[in-house]
């Protein structure tokens, strides 16, 4: 009886070709989305044996350049950076730190956005986590009046104007889940930037009394309206 050996594929597919590496589809993904391995070469979805050879021969390459973390969402990314570095850290300062360009976005997953995990593998900077930290945390418009130690009929005045814009929107506790989101959230570096602005005499804003008019009634909109989105 004599035993026979299975032929090696002529080419492979994108679950064969990560499973022939031993790779995650994740890391495989990211090789691929970095050059680290070529875009298919048969008929635009598979790849040769040719290339696969090449891939395997550089494995442990491949593996080093791909880190070992996977993308992940805002929570869990928090989690790992406030463990690492010894800085509280949240979902906002997540975001943050991707709107600083620091920790960019990948996608999303179930309308979550999910972040570089070989950039989170990669961060060290316990001053830009701290940073972001602070400005990143959204605050309602009650509680970023309250920042700003002006009335509600005051903050009403900073957004009529363009002044100040919401960096989110979340749903309330009232909101059926498929209507669109109603809650206005504010980045507080958002409005710390106000603060410094020379324009704005926020002593005499916080000094008129109740039932008077806002100083704040007469802005008008800046040249250019800082925008935040998240």
């Amino acid at each position: 009886m004599s035993e026979t050996t299975a032929k090696a594929p002529a080419d492979y597919g994108p679950q064969q070709f990560p499973d022939h590496l031993g790779f995650e589809l994740w890391r495989f993904e990211r090789a691929l989305e970095r050059g680290l391995i070529p875009q298919p070469d048969v008929d635009g979805r598979r790849w040769s044996a040719t290339i696969v050879d090449a891939a395997a021969a550089r494995v442990e390459e491949i593996r080093a350049a791909t880190g070992t973390l996977p993308d992940m969402g805002a929570i869990r990314a928090a989690e790992l950076l406030a463990d690492r570095l010894g800085v509280p850290a949240d979902a906002d300062t997540v975001a943050e730190l991707a709107r600083a360009g620091l920790i960019p976005r990948t996608g999303s997953y179930k309308g979550h956005a999910l972040y570089d995990g070989l950039a989170l593998e990669q961060f060290t900077d316990r001053a830009a986590l701290e940073r972001a930290h602070r400005d990143g945390r959204l605050l309602d418009r009650y509680t970023a009046a309250r920042h700003l130690g002006i009335r509600d009929v005051d903050f009403g005045h900073l957004t009529r104007s363009g002044r100040l814009s919401p960096a989110a929107r979340v749903h309330s506790r009232y909101q059926p889940r498929r209507s669109a989101p109603a809650v206005a959230l504010f980045r507080r570096g958002d409005l710390d930037d106000l603060l410094a602005d020379p324009a704005i005499d926020w002593d005499a804003v916080r000094a008129t009394r109740k039932g008077r008019p806002s100083l704040l009634a007469r802005l008008t909109s800046p040249a250019k309206a800082p925008v935040t989105r998240r």
